[in-house]
């Protein structure tokens, strides 16, 4: 069976159109993500899962989505429960540190048994990230915390949770997003910082947490490092700093390719972040001219994910499986809810 390309698509609504069916057929992606956009009802987004996973003929094609809570959230009330930002973590972990990671582990077991429930596998988080005074607000309070020890504990509890509920976590933005000036959804970040700043600041969570299944890269220029290009397309950051320094060997995921970011057609940005090193391209927003354009880059050297990365894939499925423990019942579940608001009320 031939291995599926190297890229995950979003879709543009709730159910996939006659274009994209002919289009995921043709192009067998890896997986796809999911936004608010896409996420109506529990039913539907269970029909929109399954369609996708028949389209492709692989009944485990991976679903993602921006699952963090707070403002990064694309399940949302009335049909799923509002989850807070990571920096309500921190609060907590600042007065009482064992609660503190008793809510983050909560947190993510329970943020995965959402997931679960309909047939998403991976949630792009935790924020690894640490900010910096006078950086653009995009990480905030996305962040687990002000500085590096916190973050590391407390997107730990987090992931183990995650796991625990059968999601794939993905570590993010690596090697480090918390000094950007602008917000790389709009334009292109340039971070000035010493070498070692970033070594023992921003880079350092990365490090510790680098045993993840997944990271998804930085759409960040470290001056220090690579003067020309952003993390997602230098080969030298993703060989040398994120795969020898930081140690990570999971599946590398680029950050969105839509994002105004990067520059160059969808085609050149494509084919440049997956010869840099990564493993997997994304394109989210469901446009299908892009959308084209990106099939064509993944195309440009083969199609199919590499020996690498698919091995990456595969190991990053046994890790999760293998940290799996669902809820018991409805009432443990419920148990875990009121411990879980109990301590963040």
């Amino acid at each position: 069976m031939s291995k599926p390309s190297a890229v995950v698509f979003g879709c543009s609504g709730c159910e996939l159109t006659s274009e994209e069916h002919a289009f995921f057929r043709a192009t067998n992606p890896l997986g796809l993500i999911l936004f608010q956009r896409n996420c109506d009802s529990p039913k539907q987004v269970r029909a929109l899962v399954e369609a996708f996973r028949v389209c492709v003929g692989r009944d485990d094609a991976p679903v993602l989505i921006d699952q963090e809570g707070g403002r990064v959230a694309r399940l949302r009330p009335p049909h799923w429960p509002e989850f807070p930002a990571a920096k309500a973590y921190a609060t907590l972990f600042a007065k009482d540190p064992d609660q503190g990671l008793e809510a983050a582990k909560l947190g993510g077991r329970l943020i995965g048994h959402e997931l679960a429930d309909l047939g998403i596998s991976i949630d792009c988080a935790p924020v690894l990230d640490v900010p910096q005074p006078g950086a653009d607000p995009i990480i905030g309070d996305r962040a687990f915390g002000p500085d590096v020890d916190t973050i590391v504990q407390l997107a730990k509890a987090f992931m183990d949770g995650l796991m625990k509920g059968g999601i794939t976590p993905v570590i993010k933005h690596i090697p480090g997003h918390g000094r950007a000036l602008v917000d790389s959804h709009k334009d292109l970040p340039k971070v000035d910082a010493a070498l070692e700043d970033l070594q023992t600041v921003d880079f350092a969570p990365f490090r510790s947490l680098h045993m993840a299944g997944w990271a998804m890269t930085a759409h960040v220029v470290y001056a220090a490092l690579d003067p020309d290009l952003p993390a997602t397309l230098s080969p030298g950051i993703i060989e040398n700093v994120i795969r020898r320094q930081l140690g990570f060997q999971g599946v590398l995921v680029s950050d969105d390719l839509s994002m105004k970011a990067l520059s160059g057609s969808f085609v050149e940005r494509t084919s440049a972040c997956l010869k840099a090193g990564c493993d997997v391209a994304l394109h989210c927003n469901g446009d299908m001219d892009e959308m084209v354009q990106v099939a064509e880059g993944v195309a440009v050297d083969g199609s199919e994910m590499t020996r690498g990365g698919w091995a990456r894939y595969k190991i990053s499925k046994l890790l999760t499986a293998s940290a799996t423990k669902p809820f018991a019942s409805k009432k443990e579940h419920a148990k875990a809810r009121h411990r879980f608001d109990t301590l963040l009320g």
